[in-house]
């Protein structure tokens, strides 16, 4: 299966991030296409400083205020390879520096 490259995504943020993000910032949808869901998930990324460890509830708290389904952003940011886990915690291990 061929995959997107971040890079590639990352061509369309200005226009994915204005079609999914509310003027509050949150989410008006998980994007379905991984093109899209990639850039949504870069910027949902940059909520978690590189370095740090965060437990379950820390990593749901802060992607609360963007979606109510913590769950399926926390599967797709671990799934995607935006943050590790192990052991209940979690740290960004991708996704572009700003």
């Amino acid at each position: 299966m061929h995959r997107t490259p971040l890079h590639t995504a990352l061509q369309d943020r200005d226009a994915v991030l204005r079609a999914f993000l509310a003027p509050d910032g949150s989410l008006t949808d998980i994007p379905t296409r991984l093109r899209k869901r990639l850039v949504i998930l870069d910027h949902l990324a940059q909520e978690f400083e590189p370095g740090q460890k965060f437990d379950e509830t820390a990593v749901n708290n802060r992607l609360r205020a963007f979606h109510p389904d913590v769950a399926a952003l926390r599967r797709y940011l671990v799934d995607e390879g935006f943050l590790d886990r192990a052991d209940g915690l979690y740290w960004r291990s991708g996704g572009s520096v700003d």
